[in-house]
C-alpha cells in the first residue's frame, strides 16, 4: 500500500453527476510491512479474529450498487489494499463475471493498485486480457525504494517489485508508477527520475509522504498515527514521524526533476503532478481530489462492506453506512450535506485566498492541514512552503506551453524553446 494515492475528481460539483469508489477487498492486511504505510495500523480498527477478505454477498452488492449508482457511462472499479493480489486471481475472475450483465448499459473499467511483488505471468496474462490498468508502487532504485519498503522479515522488497514491472512490461499491461517521496527519498530527485526513466516507465506520480505523531483520539483507537486535522481549530499536535517528508525539500525535490523533464522528455514522460499543474495553469478544473477545491465524491468501500468518506478517513466517525443495505449515492449525498468535502474549501485561511498559487494547490488535501499560518490562522497544509516553491518555479514554463497550446502546437515544443528563441505562426498569422 502507498501512503498517499490522489483519486480522479467527477467532472461536477454535485453527486448525481458522478462517483469514485475505491474498494478495498483485503482491507489492511498486506505481504509487506512498509515502514510509512498509513494503512496497516487500520487492523487496529477490527477485531482480532478479522477475515481480512470480501465475501460473496459483499462484492456482488457492491459491483451491482455501484454501476447502478453512477449516472455517468463510465463506472470506474478502482481495487487497492492492502495488497488486493493476495486474493488471489480467482477472486478478481469473479469480479469480471459479475461485471459482464452492465456491458450493455455501461462502460466499465478495472484499476489495480499493487507492490507488484506477487505478480507472476499468470497475473500479467489475466490483467492484459481483462484490460486493467495497474498502478505499481515503486520509490526508485534498490537503495532508495529498499530504505522505507521492506517485507515483514525487514529485508527491501525491490527485487520482487523490479520483476513485476518486468512482467507487466513483457505482456504489455497498461501500467504506471506510483512512488512515494519521504524524507531521505527527497534528497535524491534525480537519482529517482533517471532511474525511471532507465527502465521504459513513461507515466509517474510522485505521493510525498506526510504523517502526523498519534493525539489522543488515535491513540484510544490503538492506532501510531493521528487521523484528519480539524480545519477550524488550532492543532497542538503538529509533530510529524521522521518519515515525513520536509515541506521545502519536498519542493526542491520536484523542481530538480521538473527541470530535467522540461528540457529532455516533454510528450514522452508523463509525471501526472507536472500535468496537473498544466491543467491549472491554463484553467480547468483539478482531475484530481488533492488539488480539487472540493473534495467528498471519491468513497471508500472496505472489505466487510462498510463505506466511509475518504480513503483518509477510515475511521468509525467518517463511517456513512454499509454496501449491503445502504445506497452509494445516497451516502456520497449524506457526506456531503454533512459538509464533508465543502469544507475543504469554506475553512480556507486567508492566508491561502490571498496567495499566487492557489489556484494549483487549491489548498492540498484536508488531512494534512494541520499547521497555522503566519497570521495564526488553522488550516494550512504542512506542505505549503514545498507547493509554493515550485508552483512559482515552474510558472515561466507553464506560461510557454499554454501558448503553444493555444496555437495549436504541442506542449513539448516547450525544449526548443529553452534553447533558444522559438518563432511560432499564431492563430491570428502573426508571428
Amino acid at each position: 500500500m502507498t501512503n498517499e494515492q490522489t483519486h480522479p475528481v467527477p467532472d461536477s460539483s454535485i453527486v448525481p453527476q458522478g462517483l469514485h469508489v475505491v474498494a478495498k477487498p483485503v482491507g489492511p492486511l498486506c505481504n509487506l510491512n512498509c515502514e510509512y504505510c498509513f494503512y496497516l495500523e487500520k487492523k487496529a480498527l477490527f477485531a482480532p479474529d478479522e477475515r481480512y477478505s470480501m465475501s460473496d454477498e459483499v462484492l456482488r452488492a457492491f459491483i451491482i450498487n455501484y454501476i447502478s449508482s453512477q449516472p455517468t457511462p463510465v463506472v470506474e472499479f478502482v481495487w487497492q489494499g492492502g495488497e488486493p493480489t493476495l486474493l488471489g486471481i480467482d477472486f478478481f475472475k469473479k469480479i469480471i463475471e459479475l461485471q459482464k450483465p452492465f456491458a450493455g448499459t455501461k462502460t466499465v473499467t478495472n484499476s489495480l493498485q499493487t507492490n507488484g511483488t506477487l505478480l507472476t505471468d499468470k497475473w500479467c496474462e489475466f490483467l492484459k486480457m481483462h484490460n486493467f490498468m495497474v498502478g505499481i508502487s515503486l520509490d526508485g532504485p534498490k537503495e532508495i525504494h529498499d530504505r522505507y519498503r521492506l517485507d515483514r522479515k525487514g529485508a527491501g522488497s525491490f527485487d520482487l517489485v523490479m520483476c513485476g514491472l518486468k512482467l507487466l512490461q513483457k505482456h504489455e499491461v497498461e501500467y504506471n508508477v506510483l512512488a512515494c517521496v519521504a524524507r531521505e527519498t527527497a534528497h535524491k530527485p534525480l537519482d529517482v527520475y533517471l532511474f525511471f526513466k532507465s527502465q521504459g516507465v513513461e507515466f509517474i506520480q510522485f505521493s510525498p509522504v506526510v504523517e502526523r505523531l498519534p493525539d489522543s483520539s488515535s491513540t484510544e483507537l490503538g492506532l501510531r498515527l493521528a487521523g484528519p486535522a480539524s480545519l477550524k481549530e488550532k492543532k497542538e499536535d503538529t509533530e510529524v514521524t521522521p518519515w515525513s517528508v520536509i515541506p521545502e525539500e519536498y519542493g526542491d525535490f520536484l523542481i530538480a526533476i521538473y527541470e530535467e523533464w522540461v528540457r529532455n522528455d516533454v510528450g514522452k514522460i508523463f509525471v501526472m503532478n507536472f500535468e496537473w499543474a498544466l491543467n491549472a495553469w491554463i484553467g480547468n478544473p483539478s482531475p484530481v481530489c488533492v488539488h480539487a477545491k472540493q473534495c467528498g465524491h471519491s468513497l471508500v468501500i472496505e472489505h466487510n462492506g462498510d463505506v466511509f468518506a475518504c480513503d483518509h478517513c477510515v475511521y468509525p466517525q467518517y463511517k456513512l453506512g454499509n454496501i449491503t443495505v445502504d445506497n452509494l449515492r445516497d451516502m456520497a449525498e449524506k457526506s456531503l450535506q454533512s459538509g464533508f468535502g465543502v469544507i475543504k474549501e469554506t475553512a480556507l485561511p486567508g492566508w491561502c485566498r490571498e496567495c499566487d498559487v492557489l489556484a494549483a494547490c487549491q489548498g492540498g488535501c484536508p488531512k494534512h492541514r494541520f499547521v497555522t499560518t503566519y497570521h495564526d490562522e488553522p488550516g494550512l497544509h504542512y506542505l505549503c512552503e514545498g507547493y509554493k516553491k515550485f508552483f512559482l518555479h515552474i510558472r515561466k514554463y507553464l506560461r510557454v506551453m499554454a501558448t503553444l497550446l493555444e496555437n495549436g502546437l504541442p506542449a513539448s515544443r516547450v525544449m526548443d524553446a529553452i534553447k533558444g528563441p522559438l518563432v511560432i505562426r499564431l492563430k491570428n498569422g502573426d508571428q
